[in-house]
């Protein structure tokens, strides 16, 4: 097996082939779609041809078997997990800190130079911040219920729970925040 010096997005992906949804091995396309219906609340999705080139150095690798797949008109090839390469995720699991998640927020971002804005502006921001956030606490909460009853997804359901609490305890800061504007203006 040949060293390779993998990224998160690549632990990511690897991941997701264990999942039972990917036994029988998945196409980029479907890695691709399984992405972002998970790791999209908590991580960044990769895009489409990032996905081709991490599967590409995982084959490289042979952390990932390609199989060809399909009919003499349309092919495509589906990829599984191997043994290395799920002993090498069990190893990035246990011997890799997590490390500390780093907050790329855009609203908060926009708040550090609240200076030059103005305070209507800023609560229309958050108000409309708290719209996107109901949003996609509805998105991850059809996929939490889609986790239910599910022994096999018991660690993504605990993801799931993770991040409904985040979305709620984000809420709670963005009307914190926009009644503070609003006491000062």
């Amino acid at each position: 097996m040949t060293k390779a010096r993998l990224t998160p997005t690549s632990y990511a992906l690897l991941g997701l082939m264990t999942f039972k949804e990917a036994a029988d091995g998945v196409t980029g396309y479907e890695l691709k779609q399984l992405a972002d219906l998970t790791l999209r609340f908590y991580w960044v999705a990769p895009a489409m041809s990032q996905v081709y080139s991490e599967l590409d150095r995982l084959a490289d690798a042979a952390l990932v078997a390609a199989r060809p797949n399909g009919t003499a008109t349309r092919r495509s090839t589906r990829y599984v997990i191997t043994p290395d390469g799920e002993q090498a995720l069990r190893s990035w699991l246990a011997d890799e800190p997590a490390g500390f998640p780093v907050l790329k927020h855009p609203v908060a971002l926009r708040l550090l130079m609240g200076d030059l804005s103005s305070a209507e502006d800023l609560r229309a921001m958050l108000v409309e911040h708290l719209e996107a956030l109901a949003t996609r606490r509805a998105e991850l909460q059809a996929v939490r219920h889609s986790l239910e009853g599910r022994e096999d997804m018991t660690y993504p359901a605990m993801v799931a729970d993770w991040g409904l609490a985040y979305f709620d305890s984000e809420v709670q800061i963005v009307q914190d925040l926009e009644r503070r504007i609003a006491d000062e203006g």
